[in-house]
């Protein structure tokens, strides 16, 4: 594998462009490698080439597709430790989280190996003597799958697994942010033997890439995961040639702690729902909402907890111990961050953790707990997306659940009580696809993963996202 430089990918072909994009490790600065910068051109060939040979694989059987797609999930397990290094460099993970990811990849890969031979239909009771009613899924066509910096591997993984075991064909972009580890993907599913032109590759500016792939006649489906803003455009772009999309969009996922509430287990949930990746999840405990008889305990321990978190790079040299926490992605991260930060010690917060030092090179930033957030803050009102967040108490459950719910978006949600009767009912009550009670980490393959109201549309992983990939079509037969 050459995971130093992303090239395109177009029926079955690699291939390099004119120019290219350096990929720079957030760690340090560094040239870690190149990506390709192709055109609305390149994009228009690998569309084509997908469009050529959906016709041979919409008609492969389920059982080739997925062992296909367990070949996939082996070789891609087999290269786990050279990906998840790349990962580790260009997207500034810690090294353990980036095997973790790959780790999860290739869980998608097998799920939909299984669930693509459970696929059904249905035969109705007919309503006259010798008359046939039979419904069956059949693949959309042509895919689109659009990813983002912060997971590029594992996300692209969820879309790719689904959208081939339906029997589509594929043309994905990633973001140049972070292109090599999952341009190191596509090279493992044309390495695990998927005929030319079924799974293709291109990079290049955002815009011109999704407008030349949007607007090509054999696309069908399109799957996007990124902000709820840049969402909007997509889903209006699909709109002019009714092309499906399918939405993973922006959380602000609140974290309730009830005072029956294991407190040190739900700080060290905390801890894990704040800063998995730096915060840079979707999915992230965006906003602590803790009762009040013990907000002033929790944030007091959570500050300690963050406080003495090791900050460095993500894979140290000279066998020295992984950091607890690594980069943000970018400059530009660390600016948004802290201005979300600085807004709300304006508005009157007060700081929890005391820590500030940071290596001098990458883009870091020190994880930061503020208490006495105003409701009206930002800090609590946007997605972060970095290691930050704010303390908001509540004095009663409905009060938690309407401050919960007080937010356009509605990705992720924890809870944290001991009571089983809250854990049942408060999930209930809160307007989120995903809820993790007394679980920081929900996320699993064979489980839906999407959001209500502005957070995206459909569901990836499990059998719903097998789904969004199919048409269902119904035949009436009169033998």
């Amino acid at each position: 594998m050459n995971l130093k430089s992303a090239g395109h990918l177009v029926n079955g072909t690699w291939h390099s462009a004119g120019s290219t994009k350096d990929v720079t490790d957030p760690g340090n600065g560094n040239t870690v490698g190149e990506v390709a910068w192709g055109t609305g051109e390149d994009a228009t060939r690998a569309a084509d080439a997908a469009a050529q040979a959906f016709g041979s694989w919409s008609r492969t059987t389920a059982r080739t597709r997925a062992d296909l797609l367990r070949n996939a999930a082996d070789l891609l397990a087999e290269r786990r430790d050279e990906l998840a290094h790349t990962l580790a460099l260009e997207a500034g993970k810690r090294l353990p989280e980036a095997q973790g990811e790959v780790d999860f990849s290739v869980e998608y890969f097998r799920w939909f190996a299984e669930e693509v031979r459970r696929a059904t239909g249905t035969i109705s009771p007919p309503e006259l003597q010798g008359r046939r009613h039979l419904s069956s899924r059949k693949p959309i066509g042509v895919a689109l799958s659009l990813t983002p910096w912060n997971f590029p591997v594992s996300i692209q993984a969820r879309k790719l697994a689904a959208m081939l075991a339906a029997g589509c064909t594929v043309v994905g972009r990633v973001s140049e942010k972070a292109p090599l580890a999952a341009t190191g993907l596509f090279e493992v599913l044309h390495d695990a033997g998927f005929p030319a032109g079924v799974v293709n590759l291109v990079h290049g500016p955002s815009r011109e890439i999704t407008a030349a792939l949007l607007s090509h006649p054999a696309v069908r489906a399109v799957s996007f995961t990124g902000s709820t803003g840049v969402g909007r455009q997509i889903m209006a772009s699909a709109a002019e040639r009714v092309v499906r999309p399918l939405l993973e969009l922006g959380g602000n996922a609140p974290f309730l702690v009830f005072e029956d509430a294991d407190l040190d287990a739900a700080v060290e949930g905390a801890v894990l729902g704040r800063l998995r990746n730096t915060g840079q999840s979707c999915v992230a405990a965006n906003r602590f909402l803790v009762q009040d008889s013990i907000a002033d305990e929790f944030a007091a321990k959570l500050g300690a907890r963050f406080d003495a978190m090791s900050i460095g790079h993500g894979v140290p040299d000279g066998g020295a111990p992984v950091p607890d926490l690594g980069p943000v992605i970018d400059a530009d991260r660390v600016s948004a961050v802290q201005a979300l930060v600085d807004d709300a010690l304006n508005r009157g917060a007060r700081r929890v953790t005391q820590r500030t030092d940071v290596p001098g090179t990458g883009s870091f930033l020190a994880p930061t707990l503020l208490a006495d957030v105003p409701d009206d803050a930002p800090l609590v009102g946007e997605e972060v997306f970095g290691p930050a967040a704010g303390v908001v108490t509540f004095a009663t459950e409905d009060e938690a659940i309407r401050k919960a719910n007080a937010t356009e978006m509605g990705l992720a949600a924890y809870v944290w009580s001991g009571s089983p009767k809250r854990g049942w009912e408060i999930p209930e009550r809160l307007e989120a696809g995903i809820v993790g009670v007394n679980d920081p980490l929900p996320s699993v393959a064979f489980a839906p993963m999407g959001g209500a109201k502005q957070s995206g549309l459909g569901r990836e992983g499990s059998s719903l996202g097998l789904e969004e990939f199919e048409e269902v079509q119904y035949v009436a037969w009169r033998p």
